[in-house]
């Protein structure tokens, strides 16, 4: 077995959890031989290990011979597979239907078409009613081999019938496909190019949505073909930061899925996706009140689907979870309340059940810097900031970076650290003038910190009064908002002028703008 397909069983094993290990090896020891199975034994022994040892295992299995350890590990591999399989086919209404296509085509080898034909019948509705056109078009195609090559006269009209169906699914299999790939061109743009900068560049989106937006009539779209057509608006309004628009097809996306509930559980992760870039719209537009009914929503769905054992599906849910407990904060100001919630975050981040990549788990670490910056404790801040700085092969957008190193330099500087700012100005300003799309609030700081080792104590104020001034001129302007996503830098500003906390500062900011009093 090659280095890589090792590396994906022990992957694999690390994952399983202890009531799936209790069904693969019940479930072998029922349909194998009662002497002890090499491949089970080997099971045991990697579950065991920390780190893949083949010396370790020659030796603790001497049965085990090094010639066919490769094609023991192969044949674990496919024995954990089906294991998982039939565990977790109840819950998987696409792996049921596949195993009644199985069924019909044994029986169809068997001459049996009649009952091959009934269970087909029975897989079809399913896949129907679970809107799974493509096994439904399948299914079909099944149907019409057996009763083009064989007399059964089940159905008079039965040929006119499937012919009929079978153009049905395939045009709305074709619709569909035509709103998923632009749903997947505009996400492959938005990781090419990001937000939007220039009048240009809007254009240049404007351009690419429409001339791939199918003509459709909405009233005539089926469920995936209005939900691929809300995440290919999601991501167009996104590049466009047009929030308004971002939460107006975010919130259909969601009412999809409450017109259609049985999708819920069959489309569980795009459910979850749903009311994450919901809450995401929510978060941007300061959109208090909806924003905690529609977190009440995402927190009570674990309750609501906690016997469902999928790990993707409760890595999702909890990455969003976290993600938005911290925006609550954010919105509302109360970062000393919202540090509560790190210990059990940063647990999971180090542990790392759900596989979550290097991109993640960074933009969690500089969440959580923000929130002890927010909660006054610099010292905690730096520790997660340099996890950030400090990764040697960043595998994501570097916005993160350059807002790692800023929010760095802010942190040193409430700790009074004068020579290590002056030290790290010009290193940041180096590494932040690589990037060739700054934004023009990035620019506007990057003055102000190249200025700041030579500004008297009592010219600060002055100077912190000019440029929370010209940022405020940049805040509504449609491409420099996103900025202010990240660092709440006019808020820190005011904070240092107005002799207060930042977290004074957002609070304030927050009962004023909810009109709620103090």
């Amino acid at each position: 077995m090659p280095k890589q397909q090792t590396d994906y069983l022990i992957e694999l094993i690390r994952t399983l959890t202890k009531a799936e290990k209790r069904h693969f090896r019940l479930l072998v020891k029922r349909n194998q031989a009662n002497e002890e199975l090499l491949f089970l034994q080997l099971f045991d022994l990697l579950d065991k290990q920390k780190r893949y040892d083949e010396a370790l295992i020659l030796r603790k299995i001497p049965a085990i011979k090094k010639r066919q350890l490769s094609n023991l590990k192969a044949h674990l591999y496919k024995q954990l597979l089906l294991s998982l399989r039939l565990l977790y086919r109840p819950h998987n209404t696409d792996m049921e239907i596949r195993e009644r296509l199985d069924y019909a085509r044994v029986l169809y080898n068997k001459g049996l078409y009649r009952q091959s034909l009934e269970i087909l019948d029975k897989a079809k509705i399913a896949a129907q009613n679970a809107r799974l056109n493509a096994l439904a078009l399948e299914i079909l195609g099944f149907e019409k081999l057996i009763e083009g090559q064989y007399i059964t006269r089940s159905i008079d009209t039965r040929a006119e019938t499937l012919a009929q169906e079978s153009r049905e699914q395939s045009m709305q299999i074709s619709r569909t496909h035509e709103f998923s790939n632009l749903s997947l061109q505009l996400y492959g743009l938005y990781l090419k190019m990001g937000l939007v900068r220039t009048q240009e560049e809007k254009d240049f989106v404007h351009d690419f949505f429409q001339k791939r937006l199918p003509k459709h009539d909405l009233r005539e779209l089926g469920f995936y073909e209005k939900l691929y057509l809300y995440q290919a608006y999601d991501w167009y309004s996104l590049m466009n930061q047009d929030i308004h628009l971002y939460y107006k097809y975010a919130r259909l996306w969601v009412e999809l899925f409450d017109e259609y509930p049985e999708m819920v559980n069959l489309q569980t992760p795009l459910f979850l996706k749903g009311l994450h870039n919901l809450l995401n719209s929510l978060f941007m537009a300061g959109r208090y009140d909806r924003f905690m009914e529609v977190l009440e929503r995402l927190e009570r769905f674990e309750l609501k689907n906690s016997d469902k054992p999928a790990n993707n599906v409760e890595g999702l849910f909890y990455l969003f979870k976290y993600i938005h407990r911290i925006n609550l904060h954010f919105i509302a100001g109360t970062f000393s309340e919202g540090t509560a919630v790190i210990p059990d975050l940063d647990k999971l981040l180090n542990e790392n059940p759900y596989n979550w990549d290097t991109h993640r788990i960074l933009v969690f670490r500089y969440k959580i810097a923000s929130m002890y910056f927010g909660a006054g404790e610099n010292e905690r801040a730096i520790d997660y900031l340099n996890e950030i700085i400090n990764q040697k092969q960043p595998d994501f957008r570097e916005d993160t970076q350059c807002f790692a190193r800023i929010l760095n330099l802010l942190a040193h500087v409430e700790l009074g650290n004068e020579t290590l700012v002056t030290y790290q100005v010009k290193s940041v300003y180096r590494f932040l003038n690589k990037m060739k799309d700054l934004h023009q609030v990035q620019r506007e700081i990057l003055k102000f910190l190249r200025k700041l080792p030579q500004i008297y104590e009592y010219e600060l104020k002055d100077e912190m009064i000019k440029l929370r001034d010209s940022l405020k001129q940049l805040e509504d302007h449609p491409y420099e908002k996103r900025p202010f996503v990240y660092l709440d830098i006019i808020s820190w500003l005011e904070s240092k002028i107005e002799g207060r906390t930042v977290q004074e500062v957002i609070r304030d900011k927050f009962l004023k703008r909810n009109n709620f009093r103090p």
